[in-house]
């Protein structure tokens, strides 16, 4: 998410209701990689919460608002790559605002996709609603993977604080059911099932909740980032916490699975008994990793996308990393 609130008192959430055109000029970015460690960066510039997908051939990353060299807020970053190693920053994929997000300026953690039964990029995303009641998820569609993305109108869930936040949608390759991952705000992660057009939750369908909040020694008071990958019949949930951001910033990723993508998940921790499920934690040089997208390359090596924050330059914001990522005695690794 863009920013962590002060620690809040829990609340309980909520009902939730139904809770070829190119986007603005690229501008010069760093895009020589930089490796320290685990992690590596691949975007030198605050870029927070990517996304990164493959189409066609080439890579496009999505990303929490920022400003731009000239100044100006981008609601929805986005940048494409050939390689996955060097970066262009494409500007902004969200370039009109919704109309019940028109007068705010809070866009956090897209989740961006191409449906193909709807020909469409469908896109997942959090912001602060005029009103000013918490945090609203809202759903935009693209022909071009750059966008404009134009969001549907209304918004497809409300929730208190900052609760409905951080979306995953995913398709079980076993069913074809469709699915939705949220949450944060000390609350637990969520998923519930959706209707195939992406367009509201499917009819009689129920959040379930993934995994809750202040179950590990470390990074998981407060959890959210969710992201679900599968490999050879299990379901992969990473998950980030506790503060993605500031000065204080204590972030890492953490992994849980299951056999079902509703669960029930098994933290790391929890199978390993040491109560310590992250798998990408700070390093003399990074702090903060997290929130993270799963991808793979065309030959089906996978590799994982998050931000961390460089101590010695704190000011440039959450940067872009890219690491190799594998699947070994039933876990993820993060390799070099």
């Amino acid at each position: 998410m863009k920013k962590l609130f002060s620690y809040l008192m829990p609340v309980l959430l909520g009902t939730v209701s139904a809770c070829s055109s190119h986007s603005q000029q690229a501008e010069p970015v760093k895009t020589t990689p930089i490796y320290t460690g685990l992690i590596h960066v691949v975007l030198d510039r605050d870029f927070p919460d990517p996304t990164v997908i493959r189409y066609n051939g080439k890579y496009y990353a999505y990303a929490t608002q920022a400003s731009g060299a000239d100044g100006k807020m981008m609601n929805i970053q986005v940048a494409w790559s050939t390689d996955h190693e060097h970066w262009v920053h494409a500007g902004d994929a969200l370039p009109q605002k919704p109309s019940w997000a028109s007068n705010t300026q809070n866009f956090w953690a897209p989740d961006v996709f191409f449906d193909a039964k709807l020909n469409k990029f469908v896109m997942f995303f959090s912001a602060d609603p005029n009103e000013l009641t918490g945090k609203w998820m809202g759903i935009a569609y693209a022909d071009n993977p750059l966008g404009p993305f134009t969001d549907k109108g209304t918004p497809f869930m409300k929730g208190p604080s900052f609760q409905c936040i951080d979306p995953k949608a995913f398709v079980d390759p076993k069913t074809g059911k469709h699915f939705l991952y949220w949450g944060s705000d000390f609350q637990p992660l969520r998923v519930r099932e959706m209707k195939e057009d992406w367009s509201d939750f499917k009819e009689g369908s129920q959040a379930v909740v993934a995994v809750e909040a202040g179950k590990d020694h470390s990074y998981s008071n407060l959890i959210e980032g969710s992201w679900l990958d599968y490999d050879n019949g299990t379901y992969y949930l990473y998950y980030s916490g506790d503060n993605c951001c500031g000065d204080n910033a204590n972030y890492a990723v953490m992994i849980a699975k299951a056999t079902s993508p509703e669960g029930p998940f098994t933290r790391l921790g929890e199978a390993d008994k040491t109560l310590n499920s992250a798998i990408l934690v700070k390093d003399a040089t990074y702090t903060a990793p997290g929130h993270n997208s799963i991808f793979t390359d065309e030959k089906g090596k996978r590799f994982i996308a998050y931000h961390a924050i460089e101590i010695a330059h704190k000011q440039k914001g959450r940067v872009m990393c890219i690491s190799p990522i594998k699947y070994q005695n039933g876990w993820p690794v993060v390799t070099k």
